[in-house]
């Protein structure tokens, strides 16, 4: 290798970013960090441009990254600070950059992704709802820039290495019957369904096996995070909703599965650190290690299954259902789920309005076809105007 991968990391100071540094600094022979760019923990992205030496850091405000400047100059660094959405799509884009991890989380990732995406990058997409929101047209753009796209969930990147190398002939083409997507079933799996309207956003945020930001734990405690994933494995495998079978497991050891039309399920299993899948798609195709602990089956003992209760779990119906509906559907559930998670966390609402506002949304917005880019920030514009009349209706 001639010289380290250059490597851009959108979200640097969320969980998936720290872990992708983690790796990277693993292998300084292998990669080297180019950019980052952080929301509001401004503090710890100074820590990582300390050690990291980025030549690039992107923030969302001009105040902050006039203060951030300031601070990188006085500890001796050169990094040069950039504002807004116009610097995550130049660090993602940047004829230097040879991979991004987009690692963003929400609606705010889409277009420094597709950006990366239009200029040919290797893209390691932790990003789900760039894929929920604009799947066609984030797909089209992949094939037509020949970027190559790797997914970061622990579960697609599990389905990514259990496929054959040639699944983009289509799952019938290469023998596959079904996907198999493994969801632990989150904090209340089994809580008395009596109790789930008095949860609090700390008990929706305390997960069993996985250590994620606050958003993203109650997509996980609601299984709207597995709709998501349902989503962004039609695209990713070109698979109908029907072919995606959503099972849980509660140990988070087997990742995902494949089930093949000879009745072979190939499985991949770790430890649920999100280390595992990002070392695997920084590598891809070869192996390095991601300094996560050996899988210990005897420690394990056991694995258990069992079929989601979509009455337990309505965020997983809806996310289905917009599956099925197909062109601005996915967009709108994800806007409206954005906004009612939100509240959740502000205490505005409680756990079980999550999904209320969603289908109210649903309902009442019509599915639409996406022509471009703009059309769906507007469906997400109207769905996230639908879920805020909502909450002005119900405000307590």
């Amino acid at each position: 290798m001639s010289r380290p991968q250059q490597i851009t990391v959108l979200g640097a100071t969320g969980s998936i970013g720290l872990s992708t540094l983690d790796v990277i600094a693993r292998h300084p022979e292998r990669y080297q960090v180019f950019a980052l760019s952080g929301f509001s923990r401004l503090s710890e992205l100074f820590a990582l441009c300390v050690r990291h030496a980025p030549q690039f850091a992107v923030v969302p405000q001009a105040a902050a990254a006039r203060s951030l400047q300031d601070d990188l100059r006085a500890a001796g660094l050169s990094t040069q600070v950039l504002v807004g959405e116009e610097g995550l799509c130049q660090i993602a884009s940047a004829p230097e950059v040879d991979a991004v991890m987009a690692a963003i989380v929400g609606a705010a990732g889409l277009r420094p992704t597709l950006a990366a995406v239009e200029a040919g990058k290797k893209i390691l997409l932790a990003n789900k709802e760039a894929l929920v929101m604009s799947g066609a047209l984030f797909m089209q753009a992949v094939r037509k820039s020949g970027s190559v796209l790797l997914p970061i969930d622990s579960e697609h990147n599990a389905i990514f290495q259990c496929m054959p190398q040639d699944f983009a002939r289509g799952l019938g083409a290469v023998g596959v019957r079904r996907i198999l997507l493994t969801a632990s079933g989150g904090p209340f799996r089994q809580t008395p369904m009596s109790e789930l309207a008095h949860v609090s956003p700390d008990q929706a945020c305390a997960h069993p096996n996985w250590s994620m930001g606050r958003k993203i734990s109650v997509d996980s405690a609601s299984m709207m995070n597995k709709g998501l994933e349902l989503i962004e494995a039609c695209w990713l495998f070109d698979a109908k909703p029907a072919q995606v079978e959503v099972v849980i497991h509660p140990q988070s050891v087997i990742h995902s599965l494949v089930d093949y039309v000879d009745g072979s399920v190939l499985a991949q299993l770790g430890n649920p650190d999100m280390r595992t899948p990002i070392a695997s798609a920084l590598a891809w195709p070869e192996r390095i290690d991601s300094g996560v602990a050996p899988l210990d089956l005897f420690a394990i003992a056991r694995l258990d299954f069992e079929a989601p209760d979509e009455g337990r779990f309505p965020c997983l119906r809806l996310a289905r259902q917009a599956a099925e509906a197909g062109d601005s559907a996915p967009a709108m559930l994800n806007a409206a789920n954005e906004v009612a998670v939100q509240a959740f966390l502000d205490g505005r609402v409680r756990y079980l309005e999550i999904a209320s506002i969603i289908e109210e949304v649903l309902s009442l917005e019509p599915v639409v076809a996406l022509a471009d880019l703009e059309a769906v920030f507007t469906a997400d514009a109207k769905a996230r105007d639908l879920a805020r009349q909502w909450l002005k209706r119900h405000d307590r």
